[in-house]
């Protein structure tokens, strides 16, 4: 029984499906079928008809298969590449936490009671 594709959310639905749509036009740009994509890539046709559709069941591997087989496999290295919000939280542990000075208490005034009476 296949698996359950995992759960995705419609805005990751649509980044799926844009980089499905920009993998199929590579692969028209540079002329080569469906099918001469599976067999270099090492799977089937519909493994590739699922990473050109955004397919979420599809593998990352059957992604970056294809991708290699256009030459695109360094952009991978292009993905959360910057990581802006992780850095940001970083810094802010290590930034010196604000040093907090106490008052310094004042002795109480002497008294003059000096000695024996």
């Amino acid at each position: 029984m296949p698996r359950k594709p995992p759960v995705v959310f419609p805005q990751e639905q649509r980044l799926l499906s844009e980089l499905g749509e920009r993998l199929r036009l590579a692969r028209k740009r540079r002329k080569l079928s469906n099918a001469v994509v599976a067999q270099r890539a090492g799977v089937s046709r519909t493994t590739v008809y699922k990473v050109e559709a955004g397919d979420p069941g599809a593998t990352l591997g059957a992604y970056v298969r294809v991708l290699a087989v256009l030459g695109l496999e360094g952009d991978l290295n292009l993905l959360a590449a910057d990581d802006r919000i992780g850095r940001k939280l970083q810094d802010l542990a290590l930034a010196p936490s604000p040093v907090v000075r106490r008052r310094k208490t004042t002795p109480p005034p002497a008294s003059d009671h000096g000695g024996a009476t």
